[in-house]
């Protein structure tokens, strides 16, 4: 019998239609008249079809499947109604077919819809439509997610009956979380290159112009001078400073505190560009003395200068910007 939802497909434009001259055969007998034109243009797949037959079976799809698809090759749209109800069914339909505009539909909204419960099941699905940033979307909802859908019973059907997909996805799960972990350990060393440059500048800012406690001795410092912008970096430099001036264990090469401030002139040093009018103490010296003793920085050394005066480059060019912004 005909498809009562046949005259959802003709639309209000039906008028301008001429009879239809083929049937799509449901799964379940229905029977949806349609135009061998509209089809044919809409999928090479069933061009060829219709080219040696004028009756098309779609097998292995709910009814409302296949009239949505029906109607989506009519109309070029698709219901959240029909995706919420028919978004797996119409992704296997879009691949079989070659209907790549319903295909990148099913993928997005699959992708929006994605659950503990369906996961392993549009997984499945999207590894055998070739639709991998589906695939991928439901491997990271999969690691985020793996206690709760260890108990579904897709992921049990999974591991009975398809054990090269669950070692497929249990590697590409543990790809994503190094690759997490490494752009975790990148972001942790980049928020580090850029403190450190903002040690530099507080150290030259405060051996240039002093802070609150501490500056060259031309200049008079103390409470009442108003805090620099990166006050809380300035503040824990002075703090050091301070102690470096009176540890009684310099002779034995000095505290923790004391080494770290060395540290922070060495590398002030090793990035200074202007050191022969350079206030911080003991710049110039500390770069002669390396040259003279044809010390050789090691290769992390070297990379951490890199990264510091890099970060500190862009510090200054984004501070014309936020200037701006503040003006």
């Amino acid at each position: 019998m005909d498809s009562p939802a046949v005259s959802s497909i003709h639309f209000h434009n039906a008028h301008v239609l001429p009879e239809p001259d083929l049937f799509m055969h449901t799964p379940g007998g229905n029977r949806i008249p349609a135009h061998a034109t509209i089809l044919a243009s809409a999928s090479p797949v069933l061009e060829n079809v219709i080219a040696s037959n004028r009756v098309v079976k779609i097998h292995g799809v709910p009814d409302g499947a296949v009239t949505a698809f029906v109607a989506f090759l009519y109309s070029s749209r698709c219901t959240e109604e029909d995706m919420d109800k028919y978004g797996i069914h119409l992704l296997a339909l879009s691949h079989v077919y070659s209907v790549p505009q319903l295909k990148q539909r099913c993928i997005k909204g699959l992708a929006q819809r994605l659950s503990t419960e369906n996961v392993v099941d549009v997984l499945q699905l999207s590894r055998l439509c070739d639709a991998p940033d589906l695939y991928l979307k439901c491997v990271k909802l999969l690691r985020n997610r793996f206690k709760a859908v260890k108990e579904t019973e897709g992921w049990k059907f999974l591991e009975s009956h398809d054990p090269w997909l669950e070692l497929d996805v249990l590697r590409l799960m543990g790809e994503l979380e190094k690759r997490k972990r490494r752009v975790r350990k990148w972001r942790e060393e980049e928020r580090l290159y850029v403190q450190l440059s903002e040690a530099m500048e507080c150290l030259e800012h405060i051996c240039t112009e002093g802070c609150t406690e501490v500056g060259p001795y031309e200049v008079e410092v103390g409470r009442q001078k108003t805090p620099c912008s990166k006050f809380a970096t300035c503040q824990g430099l002075q703090v050091l400073i301070r102690h470096l001036g009176t540890c009684n264990r310099k002779l034995k090469g000095g505290c923790l505190r004391c080494k770290r401030m060395w540290q922070l002139f060495r590398l002030h040093s090793s990035i200074c560009l202007c050191q022969n009018s350079c206030k911080v103490p003991l710049c110039r010296q500390i770069r002669l003395k390396m040259e003279q003793e044809n010390m050789k920085d090691d290769a992390r050394w070297k990379l951490l200068v890199r990264k510091v005066a890099s970060a500190k480059a862009l510090s200054s060019l984004a501070l014309p910007k936020r200037k701006l912004d503040q003006s």
